[in-house]
């Protein structure tokens, strides 16, 4: 930055310029005096005039050299205040530079993390339908088996009806065989074993269709979906996250369903859902309620954990932000809710109580077209 400091020139010039007024005045005077007293002659007459003269043209010289001398000065002055300005302008374009490619790095890490989610529920929606199959004929055999057990039960039983017509040898061997096997607790535990393989089948086949529903790629489209389905369906998947920290409590108003994309939501009550769990240290509670009004849905999720401390409250949507050791956590999973919610057009909030717990509020409009 150009930095002339040309006050000294100027004061210098202007000393000057006073000075040579003085030593006008004072030829002047004494050529006035001097003529007067003593009628000098006229060679030192002339000889006044002419010093007067010349006095007179330096000083004009010395005044134009200092009018120059200012607009120069203004000149540079207007210089170096346009530099100032390109350089401030400069500053602001690589900050706002920075900010933006601050901006995209978020965008490409999130987008890198939403691909890696579309993977994964590729993957899972995959594994779902193989599972699906070879469950769908386990649990379709054990209701045929349970008819057909049914059925020879019916049969021993009708054939000891006639045990007074059978030989006495027979008789006693049949008694004997059904000692051997223990007939009686075998025909009592044999329906009691049915009932719980049908039991287990229903249950893996409710968490292979909960799965299913959760990663859906095909609900990749904007469409009307039941946040209640979608709730119970991502409890199912994290359960093993969640079984031994806390109960569930399900407080479910009655709403409608919504305009949405139903399994990107699911990803984001994954989330919540997951680090409520993480939040409670030994056992709790994590309470999901919903409720709604004329345009919005509100699903509330809240913990009985420790709780956020107020300095990082305002941070934990941030990209990359977390509070967990490393290797337990990415600082991606609330900035993907936070980036999810917003497309629905929605809002996320979080308040919290250090060691009393967390709740997320999550409001979500009916439809997309209001």
């Amino acid at each position: 930055m150009l930095n002339l400091d040309t006050t000294p020139t100027i004061q210098a010039l202007q000393a000057e310029v006073v000075r040579l007024n003085k030593i006008i005045s004072a030829l002047m005077n004494r050529a006035e005096r001097e003529a007067t007293s003593r009628m000098t002659s006229y060679g030192l007459f002339q000889t006044t005039v002419t010093l007067e003269n010349q006095v007179r043209s330096r000083t004009t010289e010395l005044s134009a050299a200092l009018r120059e001398n200012e607009q120069i000065t203004r000149k540079l002055q207007l210089e170096i205040e346009e530099r100032k300005r390109t350089n401030q302008e400069l500053e602001q374009e690589h900050e706002e530079q920075r900010q933006l490619i601050h901006k995209l790095e978020e965008a490409h890490n999130q987008l890198l993390q939403s691909e890696k989610l579309a993977s994964i529920g590729q993957l899972a929606a995959g594994v779902a339908h193989e599972i699906n199959n070879p469950i769908g004929f386990v649990y379709s055999n054990l209701g045929t088996l349970q008819r057909y057990v049914v059925d020879l039960l019916k049969l021993v039983e009708q054939l000891d009806c006639f045990d007074a017509e059978r030989e006495p040898e027979q008789s006693e061997q049949i008694k004997r065989l059904k000692q051997q096997i223990d007939f009686d607790f075998l025909h009592t535990d044999i329906m009691a074993l049915i009932d719980e393989s049908i039991d287990g089948a229903t249950r893996v086949r409710q968490i292979v269709q909960d799965l299913r529903d959760f990663s859906r790629p095909a609900a990749a489209e904007w469409q009307l979906a039941d946040l209640h389905r979608g709730l119970d369906s991502t409890i199912n998947v994290a359960w093993n996250e969640i079984k031994y920290k806390a109960e569930v409590i399900r407080e479910y108003g009655d709403i409608p369903e919504i305009e949405c994309l139903p399994f990107q939501l699911n990803q984001v009550f994954l989330n919540l859902l997951v680090n409520a769990a993480h939040a409670i240290e030994k056992q709790g509670k994590i309470t999901i309620r919903t409720r709604c009004d004329d345009r919005t849905v509100t699903v509330s999720i809240s913990d009985t954990g420790c709780g956020i401390p107020p300095e990082i409250i305002n941070r934990i949507f941030d990209p990359f932000f977390t509070t967990k050791p490393i290797g337990k956590g990415t600082g991606l999973g609330l900035s993907v809710a936070y980036g999810i919610v917003v497309k629905h057009n929605g809002e996320i909030i979080a308040n919290s109580s250090l060691g009393e717990g967390t709740e997320f509020v999550i409001r979500l409009p009916i439809s997309q077209n209001t």
